[in-house]
């Protein structure tokens, strides 16, 4: 299997990475695969196996699967280890426990569709599809303990047996008789008894306790056990279920029956959090849920090893554990630990003590750091921060829980990844933030690509009027800290500021962090050198398939809490094997990310249908040499032309040379005809680039809109290597039978994007497959804008649709804006007032 598997709402999907392909990996498939034990080295086709397995797992271990030939639904337990395995990858966000349900559903048709036509026995078509795979059979292992006995255990076999409905010959119940029953069943039928009984014979042939009992003739009769017996018994029981056989065993075997040291993270913690806060750590040795002192423990080394009576209930007492606990009991005690340090502990990322019981400590939570990461977890339970009043926003009811959540962790001392999902409002969240920070005297560091430098200024002097804001350009040595409140700067432009360095920031906030994903990139490694108290991360693609990304984020964020780099690659390496370690991992990071969905109903309630985003873009040094050359141009015909027909030959004038600066502003190249179309010389396609990455990460689609038919050509171009393949496009020279053909095409497959010209595409398209919009040049009048936007939001679309309008600032297009925002205005205050 070739490509990356991506969770989506309503199921999966493969993406190739070839030309226009991107398909769906169906149920058949994987339920295949499983039976073949298939793995792959992506972490979500593994997923998606291990649910097939767990499937398949459920039927051969079903007691009744031979009567009843029906697989059953997935139970609560199994969810739960499925969710506890999720690994990081694209859509993890998706996979819920109703998610995993409807897979196992598929499964389920799949495998009660072949038992339906199949005429063998269940065993039989098993073993078609694998070989080494058993089916359990009908005998059943019971052990108990037995208190009012002599003996501590009683021990009996039995085999099932179904009572049919005469009126249905539907099996009815299931019972369980003692297995010596079975010899006078069967006393004139010795195959049947053979069958009955064949996974205890494969059970005997590498069983010397269990060959012994068939042999004595024991097995067939309700026995007493000792402590030593049980525990020989109980030690083979894995092996026992491998035959086919199914034990039931005492809970004291099943529930924490581990030789364990616990470690709770100390009484009270220090009055400022953060990952480098030192605390007290609190071991307590535990035989199974028995807690013992080290005198204890160290009293029990006299005791033989096996099952031992403790204070009233039975462990398990294993000499070599117990030697080692004591170690590293002395060693927790001897040592301080930051809580970055105590995280690592708990999720595995570093270990007390090499060996092969990896999981021999267990690090948990006091009730102060657990009410806190509760209130990390769910903002909801936090209170209401409430902004300035001189800030002139509306937060969502999501979007004060999110400044609710940033306030808290930067109370604590932690980083935090604001992880919304496009389109929810990241920005305005921060800078309600900020401005409330503003009264404290905070001096933050703002770092941007360069195409969202003029977006955050728009955004702040809108919705926080008051937060004084620099913009940091060129190489100064010096900063002047009383300048300002909120300090912007880039990516590139922070490598090469050495006096960012000399600042100790109160915060510092990325903007689309994925930039520092790579974490051996220069300007990485040179971002979090720059000091500061506390640091938020924002980007609406948090998590890929690379967890070492995630390490670079946590360690720009919180340095040190997913240990270093060979310490995570050693851990990461071990997930494929123990893909229960996702679990101890996601419970690290998920306090310290806010990750929400517009596809989530509790916001999807919360938010418009269509949303709309100026995307303020800036000139290139190419384009504002042109753009002030075209400016001069201008002044000197206006000042040539004549007299008599002045007004229509301005008029004239103006609109052609308005074209031009539209032209110019789209692409350098736009205006001079020249066809080369160089990315770096436009702001536009760096704008583009942007938003259409995190379209690409997400594996959603865009529609491109452009008032010229001849930006249409390089728009695709350069589309195709941000997406790794062609889109499609439709302008005037399409037919309408051809566009009939590129609308169903677009709608019956993945395709990335399209590129429109505004006349061609704008009317009469239904183009439901995507869910973002991208206006690259603006016409002027804005329902015919709107009737482009709505070929993609209309009846038929399932997702919020996110509409983006590129303005270049300090150009015309910022005069055309003001002029559409206007008439749209007053076209809605007519229509509001027609419609009472």
């Amino acid at each position: 299997m070739h490509g990356t598997i991506l969770f989506a709402p309503s199921g999966y999907q493969i993406d190739t990475g070839e030309l226009d392909t991107f398909s769906e990996l169906t149920p058949k498939e994987l339920y295949l695969a499983a039976f073949n034990n298939e793995t792959s080295d992506d972490p979500a086709h593994n997923f998606l196996l291990s649910i097939a397995k767990s499937f398949i797992d459920s039927v051969i271990h079903d007691p009744a699967i031979n009567f009843t030939r029906v697989a059953q639904e997935i139970a609560p337990d199994t969810i739960n280890q499925l969710l506890s395995i999720l690994p990081f990858c694209l859509g993890m966000e998706y996979v819920t426990s109703d998610w995993i349900s409807n897979i196992w559903d598929k499964f389920r048709d799949v495998f009660n569709n072949d038992l339906s036509e199949y005429k063998g026995s269940v065993e039989d078509y098993i073993n078609e599809k694998n070989t080494s795979i058993n089916v359990v059979g009908r005998v059943f292992f019971h052990l108990a303990e037995n208190k009012d006995g002599t003996s501590p255990f009683a021990f009996i076999a039995t085999y099932s047996k179904a009572a049919l409905d005469n009126k249905t010959s539907h099996t009815k119940t299931i019972s369980h008789i003692p297995l010596g029953q079975a010899l006078k069943e069967f006393q004139n039928d010795p195959n049947g008894l053979l069958d009955l009984l064949s996974t205890v014979s494969k059970a005997t042939d590498n069983s010397g306790f269990l060959s012994e009992l068939v042999q004595s003739g024991e097995l067939f009769h309700p026995l007493m056990f000792d402590s030593k017996d049980a525990y020989k018994f109980l030690c083979e029981v894995e092996f026992y279920e491998s035959c086919g056989i199914i034990c039931r065993v005492p809970n004291f075997w099943k529930k924490k029956r581990r030789t364990r040291l616990t470690v709770k993270i100390g009484p009270n913690g220090p009055s400022r959090l953060g990952a480098s806060a030192l605390i007290q750590f609190s071991p307590t040795i535990y035989l199974g849920d028995v807690e013992l002192t080290k005198s204890e423990v160290e009293d029990i080394l006299n005791y033989s090893s096996g099952l031992a009576r403790i204070k009233g209930k039975w462990v398990e007492v294993n000499h070599d554990k117990l030697t080692k606990l004591l170690k590293q009991l002395d060693q927790i005690r001897n040592t301080e630990y930051s809580l970055a340090e105590g995280l690592q502990l708990m999720s595995g990322i570093k270990q007390l003590h090499k060996s092969d019981d990896d999981d021999i400590v267990e690090i948990s939570n006091n009730e102060w750091l657990t009410d806190i990461i509760d209130k990390l977890k769910e903002p909801a339970k936090l209170s209401d921060i409430q902004t300035d009043t001189e800030f002139c926003g509306q937060l969502r009811h999501y979007q004060q829980l999110g400044l609710n959540w940033l306030d808290f962790n930067n109370k604590l001392g932690f980083g935090a990844l604001l992880a919304d999902d496009m389109g929810l409002g990241k920005t305005i969240q921060v800078l309600a933030y900020l401005d409330k920070l503003r009264a404290d005297n905070y001096k933050t560091l703002l770092i941007v690509p360069a195409s969202l430098i003029v977006n955050w200024n728009k955004e702040a002097s809108k919705f926080a009027p008051l937060l004084r804001v620099s913009t940091l350009h060129g190489t100064s040595r010096d900063i002047n800290i009383d300048d300002a409140d909120l300090f912007i700067t880039t990516y590139g432009m922070a490598t090469r500021l050495d006096a960012l360095k000399k600042i100790t920031w109160d915060l510092i906030i990325l903007d689309e962090a994925q930039a520092i994903k790579n974490a051996n990139n220069k300007s990485t490694k040179i971002v979090k050198l720059i000091p500061s108290k506390s640091r938020i991360a924002m980007t609406g693609t948090p998590i890929e398939n690379k967890l070492a990304d995630l390490w670079s984020i946590f360690d720009f964020l919180n340095k040190g809490m997913l240990g270093n780099i060979n310490e995570f690659t050693t851990f990461t390496t071990k997930l494929k094997n123990q893909p229960d370690k996702y679990t101890k991992l996601r419970d690290i990071v998920s306090p310290f990310i806010l990750r929400r969905l517009k596809t989530d109903k509790n916001v999807i309630s919360d938010l418009p249908d269509k949303i709309e985003i100026t995307e303020y873009t800036t000139l290139t040094k190419k384009q504002v040499i042109l753009y002030q050359s075209l400016v001069k141009d201008l002044q000197k015909k206006l000042e040539s032309a004549k007299t008599g027909d002045s007004i229509l030959q301005r008029n004239g004038i103006i609109l052609s040379t308005l074209m031009k600066f539209k032209q110019l502003c789209n692409h350098p190249d736009h205006y001079s005809g020249l066809g080369e179309f160089n990315p770096a010389e436009s702001g536009k396609f760096e704008a583009l680039a942007e938003i259409c990455e995190t379209i690409r990460d997400k594996h959603e689609s865009v529609l491109v809109f452009t008032q010229f038919r001849e930006m249409c050509e390089p728009l695709h171009d350069y589309l195709s290597t941000i997406f790794g393949r062609d889109g499609l496009i439709i302008h005037g020279g399409v037919t309408p039978q051809q566009r009939g053909k590129i609308v169903e095409k677009f709608n019956s497959q993945y395709i990335p994007f399209m590129v429109l010209s505004l006349k061609a595409g704008g009317v009469g398209l239904n183009l439901t497959s995507a869910n973002h919009v991208v206006h690259f040049d603006r016409w002027w009048n804005p329902s015919i804008e709107n009737q482009a936007t709505d070929r993609a939001f209309r009846i038929g679309q399932t997702k919020n649709v996110i509409v983006h309008k590129f303005v270049t600032t300090g150009t015309v297009e910022e005069k055309i804006d003001s002029i559409l925002v206007d008439k749209q205005k007053l076209a809605d205050d007519i229509i509001t007032s027609n419609s009472g």
